[in-house]
């Protein structure tokens, strides 16, 4: 390789997968897309492909990636093994039962307290399993506690658009099984799980959940699927993930509002988008929206979704990885810049830092304000991609980094929605800011690796489903070497997203620190 370079810029194209079955190209918004300076990019200069999901980045076998767990394994230059895995053999080997947080929740219960599961109802594996609430379920019917309460939160997002129907028969007859729960609520996730401060949603849930307002109540949870199925809010706010909160009620009467005295358990796993519902539920200065109520009830968190938001810990997190990426650089005393904009900020600072909220000594970070005007992104697929691109530009030329790591977080928050035209129009927007940072790259003589964290617009529909897809996709990822002098470079085979790092390190010159066990793409 011909020289060190600096700044090395880790450019992340959210949602960007290689997806190789040509009978669905129809479906793939990244061929279908007008981008010529990518296209040219995987064309003419150094490329590979890696994998970015299952146990290749630390999840159980066949479970897609996502944007947390990609961040996090490309900044520790490791696999890193997730939260799941570490619930699951908490469950398995029972060990969760000495935990001195449940054993508070039993004393909730035994007082005549009612325990309240929130939680994101389906099998995706991105934020929640269905597991872990039914072995929740079956600890309370060991522990002969009857008084338990599902609020169900609706995917359709990492799952498709109508699945949830299933998932709430599959979780109702675990309930008759173990002869424990009841649903009590069922709430799109784009109500209950936002991450934006669009706290107008937030409170129509919290106001669900405490029992205060609903727009609609059903006898059987299964209505509240049927009903919005049948009768969406609108015509782009179609499926599971938009369900309006909505009471299961008896002679009615909502059967399991939260009230003082109860314990809540939020079985979510990822941190980002139980953040705001925890906060309006547990923080006395909360100041998002005024609360109708609220219920003294203790707060537990399946994780720590974050430093400092909630002391009650089912699975508090284990010490911190040694020498990540930009733990490593901010101690060979070199300056870095992380920017995206707010969908995507979290998971290029606190999610790529290993869950630390600080920035290292050195460390600048540019966050943009993602567009608050629409209610889904396929309104504006360009979503904030200028702003983040000419931020990045601008300090690509002021010569004051060593390693700038972006986010472009089109392909993975347009694809989501399952519009292909939107989708393609997010792709070519990327593509745009991707020419615009090389640019500035030439000018500077700096390097570019460009990859992503997993694949969503190269699958927009299902044929065999017959619906939109509108999830993650399994497929891998690209990595591109772009820079002048790059062109020769050779990359290896058979690596994963936790090779990224020491391959960054490489081309600024550094040797990856020991604790670095993803191995460098580079051949020569």
């Amino acid at each position: 390789m011909n020289g060190v370079r600096r700044p090395v810029i880790l450019l992340i194209r959210d949602g960007w997968g290689e997806n190789h079955d040509s009978t669905l190209d129809k479906y793939n918004a990244i061929k279908l897309a007008n981008a010529p300076f990518c296209k040219n990019l995987s064309a003419k200069y150094p490329r590979t492909e890696i994998a970015a999901c299952g146990l290749e980045v630390g999840l159980p076998e066949g479970i897609m990636g996502n944007s947390e767990v990609g961040h996090q394994n490309i900044g520790a230059g490791r696999i890193v093994d997730q939260e799941i895995v570490r619930i699951d053999k908490g469950f398995q080997t029972a060990s969760v039962l000495e935990s001195p947080v449940l054993n508070e929740v039993f004393k909730k219960l035994d007082n005549g307290g009612a325990l309240h599961l929130f939680g994101l109802c389906s099998d995706a594996g991105v934020h929640s399993m269905l597991r872990h609430l039914y072995s929740l379920l079956k600890i309370c019917a060991d522990k002969k506690y009857t008084k338990v309460f599902l609020h169900a939160f609706t995917d359709g997002r990492d799952t498709p658009p109508t699945s949830g129907l299933g998932f709430i028969k599959d979780v109702k007859a675990q309930m008759q099984e173990c002869g424990v729960g009841k649903v009590a609520s069922v709430i799109g996730r784009f109500w209950a799980m936002d991450r934006d401060k669009r706290w107008d949603r937030v409170q129509k849930a919290y106001d669900c959940l405490t029992g205060t307002s609903a727009d609609c109540a059903v006898e059987n949870a299964e209505d509240a699927f049927t009903n919005y199925y049948n009768n969406p809010a609108q015509e782009n706010m179609q499926g599971d993930e938009f369900i309006t909160p909505t009471w299961v009620v008896e002679n009615g009467e909502p059967i399991g509002r939260v009230q003082d005295g109860d314990a809540v358990i939020f079985f979510n796993f990822r941190g980002d988008r139980p953040r705001e519902m925890t906060s309006a539920f547990i923080n006395p200065n909360f100041d998002g929206f005024v609360r109708a109520k609220r219920p003294d009830v203790y707060f537990v968190t399946m994780t720590e979704y974050q430093v400092g938001l909630c002391p009650n810990v089912l699975f508090p997190k284990p010490p911190k990885m040694k020498n990540i990426l930009g733990e490593f650089v901010s101690e060979k005393g070199l300056a870095q810049l992380r920017c995206a904009e707010t969908e995507k900020f979290a998971h290029v600072t606190f999610f790529f830092n290993d869950y630390r909220e600080e920035p290292f000594r050195g460390e600048d970070r540019i966050l943009i304000d993602s567009p608050r005007e629409v209610q889904t992104y396929d309104q504006k697929p360009e979503m904030s991609e200028p702003a983040v691109a000419d931020a990045v530009a601008k300090a690509v030329r002021e010569d004051k980094y060593a390693l700038i790591v972006v986010n472009f977080a089109n392909g993975d928050m347009v694809g989501h929605t399952g519009n292909m035209q939107a989708a393609i129009k997010a792709i070519e927007a990327v593509d745009e800011g991707v020419k615009k940072i090389a640019e500035a790259a030439d000018e500077m003589g700096a390097a570019m690796l460009i990859t992503a964290d997993h694949g969503n617009s190269d699958q927009l529909f299902d044929p065999q489903a017959n619906e939109a897809h509108t999830r993650h996709t399994m497929n891998p990822v690209e990595v591109v070497i772009y820079g002048k002098g790059l062109e020769g470079l050779k990359l290896r085979e058979g690596g994963n997203l936790g090779d990224i790092a020491p391959t960054v390190l490489q081309l600024m010159g550094l040797k990856p620190p020991a604790e670095m066990t993803g191995k460098s793409l580079i051949l020569s």
